[in-house]
C-alpha cells in the first residue's frame, strides 16, 4: 500500500446520503430561528385565548382555513359570533 492511499478517506454512497440528511435537519430546525420565525407569523388569533387551550371547540380555526375567512364565517352564524371576540 502506498502513502498515497493511506492519507485518502474513502465517502460511499450511504454515508454522503446520512450527511446529507443530517445538513436538512440541521438547516430546517436552525432555519426557522434565523428567519425571525415566531408565534406572530401563525395569524391573528388574540394572545390572550387564541393560542391556547381555553378557545371553545367550536370557535377554533380549522387546518388549512385562514383567519379571514373563519371570522366572516363565524359572523354568519348567531351562535358562533360570540367567538369573534378570541380573534383580533
Amino acid at each position: 500500500m502506498t502513502d498515497e492511499n493511506k492519507n485518502t478517506i474513502k465517502i460511499n454512497g450511504k454515508a454522503i446520503a446520512v450527511i446529507v440528511i443530517l445538513l436538512l435537519l440541521l438547516v430546517g430546525t436552525f432555519g426557522m430561528f434565523i428567519l425571525g420565525y415566531s408565534d406572530s407569523n401563525l395569524g391573528s388569533v388574540a394572545q390572550a385565548g387564541g393560542a391556547s387551550g381555553d378557545m371553545p371547540e367550536k370557535c377554533r380555526l380549522p387546518a388549512g382555513q385562514d383567519v379571514d375567512s373563519w371570522k366572516e364565517h363565524l359572523g354568519h352564524h348567531s351562535e358562533t359570533q360570540d367567538c369573534l371576540k378570541y380573534f383580533n
